[in-house]
């Protein structure tokens, strides 16, 4: 007896969407099927296209341009849509769609600044429509044992987190080179990056931030930041440059067969340069960040993300009333659309270390799994597409969970900007 296929469309074809269109062709097609793609950019759809159906098989979608998303809904009426586009029109296709009856499966972060968070939550409200923010470290197996440990009560009653992120100068940098680098479109690192580590607190420690308050600045990337160190042969972007070849922070993407055929070959379409300068002007988001949080249940943060270090992955400890747990994952080396989806933020290593309170530390063996985000993305489609069980651990995260997320780095931009600490429900109305 045969099953009806969910209807999916997505809008949004850049690096990031391979990731569903990819296993919607595949994986799977017997439970989901794609039914268009929206894009600004015709040739990246025709990509998406050319790819599902070159090496799934899979029949091409309709594609339309985004000034056509009400008709795409209309003419093949998806029942949810994939949102993947720039993040700064995230809420613009979230809010639509639900409006015209569609549940929403969106990329994080949900979107970039207070106001459309607002427009979001009351779009929910209003039309009862899904919305899924697709976390997916949550899914990690490294990350999922740090929250079973603190949910089994190793450590007691969280009192607080000492949260350290570094990415690395292949792919910190690459935040430096594409459309991130204007605030107006990502929300900087503290919205677009550090979503995916608000939320695994938010979640680990059951808790929801109350006060931030934060320092951010630019002092590595940037002109003014190559010219104090003496650099002196600088260029717009890597294509073409004399300037950028031997320079290891350049891209070429002519040498990389996603990347010229996603954004070198598209670029004609839409003036999009993928491959810019990170010590290039006008940049506006931070590469430097400190963090401090107080939560609603009384723990504490100290949270700090690099953009510029010579290896990338986190190191987190949480000290409660019965003991501590450490934890330290390293990443491997990876860019967006420089390789396969399955390889992005691989877990070279994990160590997870256990210290009871007067009693001697114990290692915790974590399992390990193939797949992007340390294992976590082939759960995470399994979550979405598939037929997942009981979850003890919540991982699919809502609307609610991807405000919560977003809000700490909200509260953290507005903190850089005024120099005081933020009350973080001061931000947004959940009504």
């Amino acid at each position: 007896m045969s099953t009806e296929r969910k209807k999916y469309a997505i809008v949004g074809l850049g690096g990031r969407s391979r990731f569903y269109y990819q296993a919607i062709a595949d994986t799977y097609k017997d439970t989901a099927v794609l039914c268009g793609f929206c894009d600004v950019n015709q040739t990246r759809m025709d990509f998406a296209n050319k790819t599902i159906s070159e090496q799934y098989g899979a029949a091409p979608v309709n594609t339309y341009t985004v000034d056509a998303f009400d008709r795409m809904i209309a003419n093949e009426r998806p029942d949810t849509i994939i949102v993947t586009s720039i993040d700064r029109t995230h809420d613009r296709y979230i809010i639509r769609a639900m409006g015209l009856g569609c549940d929403v499966i969106c990329e994080k972060p949900m979107t970039t600044d207070a106001t459309k968070c607002q427009a979001i939550l009351d779009a929910v409200r209003d039309t009862g429509r899904e919305l899924r923010v697709t976390f997916n470290f949550r899914y990690a197996p490294a990350n999922t044992k740090i929250r079973e440990l603190v949910m089994d009560g190793v450590v007691g009653q969280v009192t607080q987190v000492h949260f350290e992120w570094v990415l690395s100068t292949w792919h910190g940098a690459d935040y430096f080179r594409r459309w991130h680098r204007d605030k107006r479109n990502s929300g900087g690192l503290m919205v677009h990056k550090a979503t995916h580590h608000f939320d695994l607190v938010n979640w680990w420690i059951d808790s929801r931030p109350a006060t931030v308050f934060a320092m951010g600045d630019l002092l590595f990337y940037g002109r003014a930041n190559a010219e104090a160190r003496g650099v002196t042969n600088f260029y717009s972007r890597a294509h073409g440059s004399k300037n950028a070849e031997g320079d290891p922070f350049a891209i070429d993407m002519s040498e990389e067969p996603l990347m010229r055929e996603l954004y070198l070959k598209a670029e004609h379409e839409d003036g999009y340069y993928r491959d810019q300068s990170v010590f290039g002007d006008g940049i506006s988001i931070e590469d430097t960040m400190a963090v401090l949080v107080r939560y609603e249940n009384n723990a504490m943060m100290s949270f700090s993300l690099n953009a510029y270090c010579p290896w990338e992955g986190y190191k987190i400890t949480i000290a409660g009333t019965e003991g501590r747990l450490e934890a330290v994952v390293a990443h491997a080396a990876y860019i967006n659309a420089a390789g396969d989806v399955g390889e992005e933020m691989v877990h070279e290593s994990e160590t997870l270390i256990v210290h009871p309170m007067h009693q001697k530390p114990y290692p915790v063996e974590v399992e390990q799994l193939p797949g992007g985000h340390g294992g976590g993305d082939p759960v995470l489609l399994e979550d979405i597409f598939g037929t997942p069980g009981d979850d003890r651990f919540n991982r699919a995260a809502s609307h609610v969970d991807g405000a919560w997320s977003i809000l700490t780095g909200i509260a953290a931009n507005k903190s850089f900007a005024t120099g005081q600490p933020v009350a973080v429900r001061s931000c947004v109305d959940f009504g």
